[in-house]
């Protein structure tokens, strides 16, 4: 049985406003289109990220052009072999486009979120914005250590999840009918 996310927010001595619901939808929209954006890109090669001759659909590795540019952080040979998969390939576009089209339609909001965030975490290692400087010397042009957009991406996808964001402009009150459950809303 689904709740209605006004009831458990009062239920929990909180409110909240009908501008803030429509602030959260357009959050929850930009971010599905951040992620969906980045799959098509790097499936269809549209010249921003990845160039036609590079896309998926052309034979070219999602993961490896990502997993190529690591120059820093202890996991940069494991992630580095892991470019060029198949199976890394696959679960790196199908991540994107599932939380992608999740995120956009405002369904699996909670299972996109933690989705997301393992992504986005294994990003975060991926370009290791500890470290200062490359194995050679080079400054790493890293802004901030920790709390970088791959952490600011992961916190947006639980916040949606949290405030049942896919109820307002979205399909997720829907969703949560059909499927009956809270946990795939």
């Amino acid at each position: 049985m689904a709740i209605d996310h006004r009831t458990a927010l009062t239920r929990h001595g909180a409110g909240i406003t009908t501008s803030a619901e429509k602030l959260l939808a357009v959050l929850r929209i930009a971010t599905g289109l951040l992620f969906l954006w980045a799959f098509l890109d790097k499936a269809f090669g549209w010249g921003y990220a990845t160039t036609s001759a590079n896309a998926w659909v052309n034979g070219g590795s999602p993961a490896k052009a990502y997993l190529d540019q690591i120059s820093a952080g202890p996991f940069t040979d494991t992630l580095q072999s892991w470019g060029g998969t198949w199976w890394a390939d696959w679960l790196f576009m199908i991540g994107l486009l599932g939380i992608g089209v999740a995120v956009l339609l405002g369904i699996g909001l909670r299972i996109s979120a933690v989705t997301g965030s393992v992504m986005l975490l294994l990003m975060w290692v991926a370009e290791w914005p500890l470290a200062r400087t490359t194995p050679s010397g080079e400054p790493t042009h890293s802004t901030n250590p920790i709390i970088e957009y791959h952490v600011i991406y992961a916190l947006a996808l639980i916040v949606l999840a949290a405030c049942y964001a896919g109820n307002t402009w979205g399909i997720g009150r829907w969703w949560a009918q059909l499927t009956g459950t809270r946990w795939l809303v």
